[in-house]
């Protein structure tokens, strides 16, 4: 896809395979600026976390969020914590000293990452690149081999429950996702709601029938329509909110 300043091309694979429901890369390619938008969804038969980067690169800055984005919740789901991420705190520690957390992460956005996520802003040079190339890598091949163990649920309650959380995830990322804005200058705001809904979050529509009101009700106006503000809290963190163990100490940390 060519963006209306006839300059800027989009392009977009998906993919599917026996245990992953939907694969999928965008990326960007401008004079301004370079985006890649990679993500693996499993698919309900596995409680899988899903693989998440997003980079965001222009002359002079990196925006990244890269992280195994937790289909339960690892605070209250400590049986979840242990299965998939306790394994992967040195990884996870490695590549969070080398880039440092990026800034200020609201309340209800910290509750889709996991103690692992690295969110990180930095200047570009090589050796950051370097890094960050490296980190990618070794935390998609952590994915793999996770999704090459993942034995397949058949209680119809866990896939049910799968089902909902990716339900949830998708509805929550199609509608407060940041990088909405910069595809609307892209392309339009009706192509940008498109290609959120029905690539990057494929699912919404047939996973599960909530709306985003539904999963998320405080951000509901009197008129009905959704609040448009990132955060309804008003809260975030300026700091990384787990400790080396992975714990979650941001109730200490929210400012």
């Amino acid at each position: 896809m060519i963006a209306m300043d006839e300059q800027t091309r989009l392009e977009m694979l998906s993919f599917e395979t026996p245990k992953i429901r939907l694969l999928r890369s965008m990326s960007i390619e401008g004079e301004a600026m370079q985006v890649l938008d990679f993500a693996a969804f499993p698919k309900p038969e596995f409680d899988l976390p899903i693989f998440c980067g997003n980079f965001f690169t222009t002359a002079n800055m990196n925006i990244v969020v890269l992280d195994l984005n937790p289909l339960h919740d690892v605070t209250s789901r400590r049986d979840y914590k242990e299965k998939y991420y306790d394994r992967l705190l040195p990884l996870g520690l490695k590549y969070t000293e080398l880039l440092p957390w990026g800034g200020k992460l609201t309340s209800e956005s910290i509750k889709f990452f996991s103690p692992i996520v690295i969110w990180t802003k930095f200047s570009s040079s090589n050796s950051k690149h370097e890094v960050l190339y490296s980190a990618f890598m070794e935390y998609y091949k952590a994915w793999l081999e996770l999704m090459e163990q993942a034995v397949e649920d058949t209680d119809p309650s866990q896939i049910t429950c799968n089902l909902e959380a990716q339900h949830r995830y998708l509805t929550w990322r199609a509608e407060k996702d940041p990088g909405h804005g910069v595809l609307k200058r892209l392309i339009g705001e009706k192509l940008a709601k498109d290609l959120l809904r029905n690539f990057l979050f494929s699912g919404i529509d047939e996973l599960g029938s909530k709306t985003f009101l539904d999963y998320f009700p405080e951000y509901g106006i009197e008129d009905g329509t959704i609040n448009e503000k990132r955060s309804i809290i008003g809260k975030g963190f300026e700091n990384r909110p787990w400790d080396k163990n992975g714990e979650f100490i941001g109730n200490d940390l929210r400012n």
